[in-house]
């Protein structure tokens, strides 16, 4: 059951550091997570070694998911609950009609924001804003006072271009 550590377990020698997805900084000679205290020398099996690794690296997944996709959901969420309001009119006329279109704008380069941070791939992430500026504005067609537009998702895909910009200003070593 246990097996040498320079055996089955790492494929020869320890490197210095291990990658840090399996664990957490290891130094070559200190004990691996599993490895029994009173013999050194020796590491788990594979498949024990493997489990081990596997729910490290769940943790650290699922973290990751829900630290970039939560803000995700919340503001989509959000553009959703404004859309689903029958009127949104201010009564003020020309700027009514415009301020609804700069909110438009604003709203997705939030969303654009945070879709290419949890994507971290700009076509992607730009694929996603569409689609979703789509699907809201579809959704508009089944809310009392309220249309759905082809222009609302043009404008919607403008400030999901500003929003993935302003961030690749910020963060420019993203694929493209």
């Amino acid at each position: 059951m246990w097996r040498n550590a320079t055996g089955l377990l790492t494929r020869g020698s320890l490197p210095r550091r291990l990658p840090s997805r399996w664990a957490s900084g290891v130094v070559a000679g200190e004990h691996l997570p599993l490895q029994r205290r009173d013999r050194p020398g020796f590491a788990p099996d594979s498949l024990t070694a493997f489990l081990c690794v596997g729910r490290a690296y769940h943790r650290t997944v699922s973290a990751s998911l829900t630290r970039m996709w939560l803000p995700v959901v919340a503001w989509a969420a959000l553009i959703f609950a404004f859309s689903s309001i029958p009127n949104l009119g201010t009564d003020l006329g020309t700027w009514d009609f415009v301020l609804r279109k700069i909110a438009h704008v604003a709203e997705y380069a939030v969303l654009g924001v945070l879709l290419v941070r949890a994507t971290r791939h700009v076509g992607i992430s730009f694929a996603l804003g569409v689609l979703y500026a789509a699907s809201d504005e579809y959704h508009q067609t089944f809310v009392r006072g309220r249309h759905g537009s082809p222009i609302d998702v043009a404008i919607d895909a403008v400030g999901l271009a500003i929003g993935i910009a302003l961030w690749q200003r910020t963060r420019p070593r993203l694929a493209a």
